[in-house]
């Protein structure tokens, strides 16, 4: 499969709330899910900045990045459908665009423990914000299915940009990575 029809694809998936002409009619809470990562900048950012820098670093860290970051996103979404709150939460998601817009930028290839903990802990942000945002009369686990979905998508087309573009488009890359982290000071400033 060549880049552009993968790209479509993921195109795609990312957009079926728009075929819905009539709001409200979700009770699944799926909708909700795959929009709330998709539609937030902020969210949006870092979840595509995670597969950038997944893709360039090599071994067990390609996967283990975004597997990280998913996985402990949920847990916090979890924890956010009972009500938890974290200090700092939206410091700590504007920060994660911020640190993972920086590690995009400079392709940085940290030791995986610190890596790891690193994603998760900007992972877990972003789980209890999008627990905690969970529209009425939504069921959380179609809720939890969407923003999953929706984020190893983002995960996936970021990670997908790096290793199917020409090496020499690398430069491009750390690009968008300055681009993000300029966003999160942005967003921290906001």
């Amino acid at each position: 499969m060549n880049l552009r029809k993968t790209l479509f694809a993921i195109a795609l998936f990312l957009s079926p709330a728009l075929a819905f002409a009539h709001a409200g009619h979700d009770h699944s809470g799926l909708m909700a899910g795959v929009a709330h990562p998709i539609t937030g900048l902020d969210h949006l950012l870092a979840m595509l900045a995670v597969g950038l820098w997944a893709a360039q670093q090599s071994g067990a860290a390609r996967w283990a990045l975004p597997g990280t970051f998913v996985a402990t996103m949920l847990l916090g979404g979890l924890l956010g459908f009972s009500g938890v709150e974290i200090p700092l939460m939206e410091t700590g998601i504007a920060g994660s665009v911020l640190a993972f817009g920086l590690l995009v930028a400079v392709a940085a290839r940290l030791p995986l423990a610190v890596s790891l903990g690193l994603t998760g802990l900007f992972a877990l942000s972003h789980g209890v914000a999008h627990g905690l945002e969970l529209p009425e009369l939504a069921s959380p686990w179609g809720y939890a299915v969407g923003f999953v979905a929706a984020t190893a998508a983002l995960h996936g087309l970021g990670y997908a940009v790096v290793r199917y573009l020409p090496r020499a488009a690398a430069p491009l890359v750390r690009l968008a990575g300055t681009a993000s982290a300029g966003a999160g000071v942005w967003l921290l400033a906001s």
